[in-house]
């Protein structure tokens, strides 16, 4: 049974507000990144544990860390990244959860992110080291313009570093929008299937500069949630549906149309027998 969670920072700003949202819709889970603004990997301690409080007072997990590790040039220092690593463990473990959100860099400007496959294997492979004796582990979201932008490199990223620790954040409108992927169930899906084990859901449709309603664009969610119920899929989807803006660090959704999503979801789910928790 797949579990239901939710980016509550896409539809309002205040944290508070964010769980007040995801409580009023039902949902269980955070993937918590922006608190009150502020990247979840820039708290104080005084803010981890006030964020820490709010939760626990309305009964909501967290499904995982929403970090931007990765989410910068190849050729920086690797220190800074493994500072960063090992504080975002410090926070998944605070935060009973076991999976810390990950991407896989950005080229020198000029250059081309497809050369630098050794490169991101070997630096997410000393990230990977971090988390091998815990029970955490990186999920890895697809993602224009990284060297995870394509369903190829992300097989090659998984089929390299050790499945303990890395794994597949399943993100369908991010192939359609960066690598322009009509039918991501054909043409993506495939081969990552055996790596996933978290899903966003984010639908697109080709050309658009915003999401689509879940089912309505090109992301073929009725197709994956069959899929998923096939696998006995136990993870997390999770909802991020960019419908009233999208950007590189994360988006908004109005939470009238969010509503609407949620639902959309959930119909979806009961129209392919996939039961939510």
């Amino acid at each position: 049974m797949p579990y239901l969670s939710a980016f509550g920072d896409e539809v309002a700003t205040d944290f508070k507000d964010q769980v007040a949202f995801l409580v009023k819709e039902n949902i269980k889970f955070i993937e918590i990144r922006f608190v009150n603004g502020k990247n979840i990997m820039d708290l104080s301690p005084s803010e981890i544990a006030e964020t820490k409080q709010i939760l626990a007072d309305h009964g909501i997990g967290v499904s995982a860390i929403g970090s931007p590790i990765g989410k910068s040039i190849i050729d920086e220092p690797l220190e800074a990244e493994i500072e960063k690593m090992k504080h975002a463990i410090h926070l998944a473990e605070s935060f009973a959860t076991e999976r810390i959100r990950v991407f896989s860099y950005y080229a020198p400007e000029g250059k081309n992110i497809d050369d630098y496959g050794d490169a991101v294997i070997e630096r997410l492979g000393k990230l990977a080291e971090l988390v091998e004796n815990t029970a955490l582990s990186m999920a890895h979201e697809n993602e224009t313009h990284i060297f995870g932008h394509s369903a190829e490199n992300c097989a090659k990223l998984a089929q390299a570093l050790p499945a303990d620790s890395f794994h597949m954040a399943y993100d369908p409108a991010n192939f359609i929008w960066g690598d322009l992927i009509e039918k991501p169930m054909q043409q993506s899906w495939p081969l990552v299937e055996p790596y996933v084990k978290h899903v966003h859901i984010k639908d697109w449709s080709l050309g658009a500069e915003s999401g689509s309603m879940p089912g309505e664009g090109h992301g073929q969610f009725k197709e994956l949630f069959v899929r998923l119920g096939e696998l006995n899929y136990t993870g997390f989807l999770t909802m991020e549906p960019h419908l009233s803006e999208a950007g590189q660090f994360g988006g908004a959704t109005d939470p009238v149309l969010y509503s609407k999503a949620i639902q959309a979801v959930r119909d979806l789910a009961a129209e392919t027998q996939l039961e939510l928790f």
